[in-house]
């Protein structure tokens, strides 16, 4: 993988966790509580922090927004 697709991959890896960490937390936030003195934060946040860590270990087997395959055609010269 070459530089650029290097910055792309890790754009696009740190965007989709971010994302899965927002989702985590409002996830839990709802059904965690009634009011927001009632929320264990530090549940949530060790939670949201932890789908990051995985979404970022899960990106490493790729991801569809970032293609790094070239297909090259056999029959003429590339």
């Amino acid at each position: 993988m070459n530089r650029q697709n290097w910055k792309k991959w890790l754009k696009a890896a740190l965007i989709r966790s971010v994302k899965t960490m927002a989702q985590t937390a409002v996830a839990l936030i709802g059904t965690n509580a009634i009011g927001v003195t009632e929320v264990h934060w530090f549940a949530v946040g060790s939670a949201a922090v932890l789908a990051g860590i995985v979404s970022v270990l899960t990106s490493v087997a790729g991801l569809p927004e970032v293609d790094d395959t070239k297909v090259y055609d056999l029959t003429h010269d590339n």
